[in-house]
């Protein structure tokens, strides 16, 4: 069975309750459900300061993580989780050109919200949705319905090839244009790393390989900023109180907290040493805290599907806060536990019973 087939399997619209519970992934379950109770006691532990300063309430980022929980969870895996494989397939590209109308609307002022000189957001009542989490999950989608439904003709067709390419182009683009350059890459990356898995002649791959390396270098080469950002993280010590200080308070929070860690709650550099420490450097206050054996745990458990393995080892999805990310992880777990059902109740052994 090619990749893109087990992405976009058999139909199972009309299986029974015994039938979906049967076929459940238990232990991708309970996994979810660690990780979620872990990433609520660290976006506490590591923003309670912040929280108190800014919002005058130490649980401020909690309350709002304790919402995006829910939404995440009760309103998108498991709504996401009974959807077909096949109907996933059908609507795949309406997603997408969904997805690619809202990266454009972000762009426009009074409708995208501008932070910190990036336009990412979209004003949701309570919460700013990130489009350029949810267009990950719609460029993986798009690019595997594209291999079901052309599959053979995009290994023996350029045109066929080279359409999805270029549309997964537009997305990143768009993204670019935020500016998003890691969400670029990652949209990127996927696209690239879908249409090898289902089965491309490897000059096809290679030529997107190439291309991707090349506009990736060309982009960081022609911006002062992303090359001091790479510069910065080969070397922070250079640049320590400037353009490194960030990656410097991180390397010093992971040292602090050695074998055993200082013990929860007890971060020194959470204390405004870590800019954002509940979202870009829970990684940092958790190790500081927790210590290297709960890292190495954790890590263990972070790599789940591919399709999230990126993020896992960079904003540590359900771990650090954000309601964006936290939203487009459970859709793509969703997704995971769906195929993981389907799968299951295709077994032959599973039949038989």
């Amino acid at each position: 069975m090619s990749v893109a087939t087990s992405f976009i399997g058999p139909d199972h619209r009309n299986l029974d309750s015994y039938s979906l519970n049967r076929g459940i992934d238990w232990p991708l379950l309970s996994v979810v459900v660690i990780l979620l109770v872990i990433g609520l006691a660290m976006v506490e532990s590591s923003s309670i300061s912040v929280a108190a300063v800014r919002h005058s309430d130490a649980f401020f980022f909690l309350k709002r993580q304790l919402m995006a929980v829910g939404l995440g969870v009760c309103g998108a895996l498991f709504i996401v989780a009974r959807v077909s494989t096949k109907m996933m397939e059908r609507t795949s590209v309406l997603i997408f050109a969904g997805t690619v109308v809202a990266l454009g609307l972000v762009l426009i002022p009074g409708i995208g919200v501008e932070v910190n000189g990036a336009r990412r957001w979209i004003r949701l009542g309570v919460m700013n949705l990130q489009v350029s989490e949810l267009a990950k999950l719609s460029a993986a989608l798009y690019v595997a319905g594209y291999l079901m439904r052309h599959g053979e003709r995009l290994r023996s067709s350029f045109d066929a090839f080279i359409k999805p390419v270029v549309l997964i182009g537009l997305m990143g683009a768009l993204c670019l244009k935020e500016p998003d350059y890691g969400s670029t890459v990652m949209i990127m990356a996927i696209a690239v790393g879908t249409i090898f898995l289902g089965g491309v002649r490897i000059w096809q791959f290679l030529v997107c390989l190439v291309l991707l390396v090349a506009l990736g270098a060309f982009f960081i080469w022609t911006s002062e900023y992303r090359m001091n950002r790479v510069l910065d993280f080969f070397d922070p010590w250079a640049n320590a109180y400037d353009g490194g200080f960030q990656l410097v308070q991180a390397l010093i929070a992971v040292g602090s907290g050695s074998i055993t860690g200082v013990g929860f709650g007890n971060s020194v550099q959470k204390l405004f040493y870590l800019p954002e420490a509940h979202t870009d450097f829970v990684f940092a206050v958790f190790a500081e805290e927790m210590g290297f054996d709960w890292r190495c745990v954790l890590d263990q458990y972070v790599g789940q599907p591919w399709l999230v393995a990126y993020q896992g080892v960079d904003t540590l999805p359900m771990i650090s806060y954000g309601g964006s990310s936290m939203l487009s992880v459970c859709l793509a777990l969703g997704v995971v536990m769906r195929v993981s059902l389907e799968s299951r109740l295709s077994l032959p052994e599973a039949e038989d019973e």
